[in-house]
Formats: C-alpha cells, sequence, structure tokens
C-alpha cells in the first residue's frame, strides 16, 4: 500500500510569507515606481542602459524589502549595535585610508569599493531606536545627551569627508528618532527659533557675506559656494549657478500641465545637468507641469502618512521610532531633493526617491521600506510571540 502525501503548490507556500504585509504602503510604492520608472525612460531612453538599470535597481530593492521585512523588530533590534559599531569603524577607516573622488574621501576598498555612510542611514536611528528602547520606563535628561552624542559621531565623521549631503539624511533620521522618544518642546524650540534668525541674517547680509575673499567658519568653501550660489545663482550663471538657474526653467517651463511625455526641451536638448539623477525632479516637472508635481508630492505625503500610523500602532517602543525614523528618511529625501532643483535649498545631491539613479541610494531604501515593512507585520501579527524590552 502506497501513501499519498499533498505537496503545497507555490502559492500556499508564498502566501505565509507575504501575511501580514501592509498593502496601503505597497500601492503607494507601485504609484511611485511607476512615476520613477515613466520619467526614467523619458529622461534616460538615450543615456545608456540608465532605464534597465532602475528597473534592475527598483527589483534589487524589492527583494531586499521582502527579505528584511521576514525579520521580526525584536531581532533587527539585537543587529543595531554590530551594525553601528561596523559603521563607525569604516567611516574611521575611510577618514584615515579611504579612496578619495572628486575632492571627497568617502570610499573604502574592502575587497570591493563601498561608502560607509550609506550604512549609516539605517544603522543611526536604529542604535537610537535600540537605546530608547533599553531606556523605555526610565528616560532622563542624560539619556537624550547620551543619544545626542551616538547621533554626532557619525554625522561628524561624514561631514569631515565632506558630504553634506549625507550627513544632513543621518542627522534628520537620528533627531528624528530623538523627538519622538519624548524630547521636550523646550529643547526643540530654541534650535528652531535659532536657525530661523539665522537663515534670516544670513539672506539680509549676503551680499557682505558672499563678498569675494569672504571666508565663513565650519564650513568648506564649496558648501559656502552652495549656499551663495543659492542665495543669487546669477552671480555666476555658467558656472556654479548654472544647475540652479536651468531647473528653475525647466519647472516653470512646464506650466500648469506640462509639455508632454518625452517632449521637454530642457531635458532632450541637455540644458539639464545630471538629468537622471539629482535632478531629475526638474526634467518630470517640464513634462508633466504643476500637475504632475502635485501628483508626486501627494504619493510621497501619503508614503509618510502611511508610514506614521504604523508607527503609532506598533507594538514596541522600538518599532515606534524605527517606524517614525524611516517615515521622516523619505521626507527628508523628497523635500531635500525637490527644494534644492527648485532653487529654495543648496544644492546638496540627494536623489529623489525611486525617481533618481542610483544604485546604492535604491538599496538603502528597499532597507529603509524592509524594516518599516517588518513593523507593520509584526503589529497585523498578533499570535507572534511579544517584543523584548
Amino acid at each position: 500500500m502506497s501513501a499519498v502525501f499533498d505537496k503545497p503548490t507555490l502559492l500556499q507556500r508564498v502566501m505565509p510569507l507575504l501575511r501580514g504585509f501592509d498593502w496601503p504602503l505597497i500601492a503607494l510604492l507601485l504609484i511611485l515606481t511607476s512615476i520613477g520608472l515613466t520619467a526614467m525612460y523619458s529622461s534616460g531612453y538615450d543615456h545608456g542602459t540608465r532605464f534597465m538599470d532602475h528597473g534592475r535597481n527598483i527589483l534589487l530593492a524589492a527583494g531586499i524589502l521582502f527579505c528584511v521585512s521576514q525579520v521580526p523588530p525584536q531581532k533587527l533590534m539585537a543587529l543595531a549595535v554590530p551594525l553601528y559599531t561596523l559603521g563607525v569603524a569604516l567611516l574611521v577607516a575611510v577618514a584615515l585610508f579611504g579612496i578619495t573622488k572628486k575632492g571627497a574621501q568617502r570610499w573604502i576598498n574592502v575587497g570591493v569599493v563601498i561608502q560607509p555612510s550609506e550604512l549609516l542611514k539605517i544603522a543611526t536611528p536604529l542604535m537610537l531606536a535600540w537605546w530608547f528602547q533599553k531606556r523605555e520606563g526610565q528616560l532622563r535628561a542624560a539619556d537624550f545627551v547620551v543619544a545626542v552624542v551616538l547621533l554626532m559621531i557619525p554625522v561628524g565623521l561624514i561631514m569631515k569627508q565632506p558630504d553634506l549631503g549625507t550627513s544632513l539624511l543621518v542627522m534628520a533620521a537620528g533627531l528624528s528618532v530623538i523627538f519622538f522618544a519624548g524630547l521636550p518642546w523646550k529643547l526643540v524650540v530654541p534650535p528652531v527659533l535659532i536657525g530661523a534668525v539665522g537663515i534670516f541674517l544670513i539672506v539680509w547680509f549676503e551680499p557682505q557675506l558672499c563678498a569675494e575673499g569672504v571666508r565663513w567658519p565650519v564650513l568648506h568653501d564649496y558648501q559656502q559656494q552652495r549656499i551663495c550660489t543659492l542665495l543669487d545663482p546669477t552671480r555666476d550663471p555658467l558656472g556654479k549657478g548654472f544647475h540652479i538657474i536651468q531647473g528653475m526653467i525647466a519647472i516653470g517651463s512646464g506650466g500648469i500641465w506640462g509639455k508632454g511625455f518625452m517632449a521637454g526641451t530642457q531635458t532632450h536638448l541637455e540644458f539639464i545637468p545630471e538629468r537622471t539623477t539629482d535632478f531629475i525632479f526638474a526634467a518630470f516637472s517640464e513634462e508633466f507641469g504643476l500637475v504632475g508635481n502635485i501628483a508626486l508630492i501627494i504619493s510621497f505625503l501619503l508614503l509618510v502618512w502611511r508610514g506614521l500610523a504604523i508607527a503609532v500602532s506598533a507594538n514596541s517602543l522600538f518599532g515606534r521610532l524605527m517606524a517614525g525614523a524611516v517615515s521622516m528618511i523619505f521626507f527628508t529625501y523628497a523635500f531635500v531633493n525637490m527644494g534644492m532643483v527648485s532653487g529654495i535649498l543648496p544644492v546638496v545631491g540627494v536623489p529623489l526617491p525611486f525617481v533618481s539613479y542610483g544604485g546604492t541610494a535604491m538599496v538603502t531604501l528597499g532597507l529603509a521600506l524592509g524594516v518599516l515593512m517588518s513593523v507593520a507585520r509584526a503589529q497585523n501579527q498578533p499570535s507572534q510571540a511579544p517584543q523584548e524590552n
């Protein structure tokens, strides 16, 4: 007598892995990746294999998202200290014997050439969320001081490379964790007011501060030039101000409805620099106009809102802090990129999520989304073991 065993189908094997996924979040990601593929095809169809490579990067990010989402938040928390320590150690190694390209020392060869600062975009908020989880219920002012120190170590090392864009992203992710952990408003408002006054004074005294021969303390020369170019791009229209001027021309020429798909003159006559990477928003704006921009901005805002909703209903403090930090990472990416292309922020080399070309950035986004999905799955599966403190 022979026994017959029913083999599970492929669908039956896959469904448990998808159980608990946040489908509104998946829907928003599909919308944004579709917009990104459309913009990349138009701006990069004659730019080698950029479109195909962008599609490959999106699939890679999706694979990373899926894999990381299978890891429960408590196991992700166990990785916080090792990842943070490894990231900081690699940043120190970069400072000592890193590879220099275009005047910046940001890379190191460990068998393959890597940029360790990308790891810190996730490792830093992970470490801070771990710290506050361990201090839950007994937070003191000293704990926030320690958190700030943990944040400023990687930020300082990244700024020294120099890499202002990445340091801003790491700082934004870290500060969001510290804020969501319960930082008192009386400690938040004064720095914001001081920053606002500082910006006003820089704008007011721009002619004197940006005069020839004047050097600012703390900032590198190229960072000072970016701020001065932002305040008055016409001072060097064919040099430092070229990027900002062409970006604003492209955005303005798109009007309300845009010039149409693959019909952007600024884009295809190559007036827009870096049209497939940092300045792809200008190319998108020219072809799809104000209506397209509103749709794109709403999609990003809904993504951030969905991430914050996942954070609010997370099962643990660690999950809430990480989901909130990831949400603010996407907000910062989109806000800084659109702001610099529009001429309201300095050009700092921050890509537009899912739209700009870039393998390393896409991997980082996939990792961040995997963490967010892990938190969502934990709260959608009440039968699993409780989170550890």
